[in-house]
């Protein structure tokens, strides 16, 4: 028997469509994942659904939620798509505290990089997070929902806890020769 040659050839794959009907299900499955650790597949579940039903909310922010669990392990592409998925919300309320969710799991991204300046860039994602969490909770539509408070709170205790600041005005200006 001759050997085959192995072809280089790359094969091209389409996706396949989920069905309307099988929506509601994905979603449970794509929040499972999520809950799991496994946010590329809450990810990839969140893409399908939007591919038969686009501006499907809930979709959007598990999406979103999915994106903002990948901070500090992928591209910076992830927080373009976060931000872009953010701006698209129908609900103002929406808008703002799924940024605020945005800066903040920017600045733990910052926070755990242990880099040089981190520590800075953590701190002014964590105040840029509070503002919009401020900006949510003025407007809350409701009065049981408490969430901007205590996403607030967790950002303040983090930069507490961690004892973050704000960059120095020196590490602002240009190094002069």
């Amino acid at each position: 028997m001759i050997p085959q040659a192995q072809t280089t050839e790359k094969r091209e794959f389409a996706l396949k469509p989920l069905s309307k009907s099988g929506i509601d299900a994905a979603l449970e499955k794509a929040e499972q994942y999520r809950l799991l650790n496994q946010p590329r597949l809450a990810e990839s579940i969140c893409l399908d659904i939007l591919a038969v039903e686009p501006g499907h909310q809930k979709a959007s922010v598990v999406l979103l939620l999915a994106l903002t669990d990948q901070f500090g392990q992928s591209s910076a592409k992830t927080a373009t798509q976060a931000k872009d998925i953010a701006n698209s919300l129908s609900d103002e309320y929406d808008r703002l505290y799924y940024t605020g969710i945005i800066h903040e799991r920017q600045g733990s991204a910052s926070l755990n990089a242990r880099t040089h300046g981190s520590d800075f860039d953590a701190y002014e994602w964590y105040t840029e997070a509070m503002e919009y969490y401020e900006k949510a909770d003025a407007i809350n539509p409701n009065s049981k929902n408490d969430d901007p408070i205590l996403r607030w709170n967790t950002c303040v205790r983090i930069i507490s806890e961690n004892h973050l600041r704000q960059r120095p005005l020196d590490d602002l200006l240009p190094a002069l020769e």
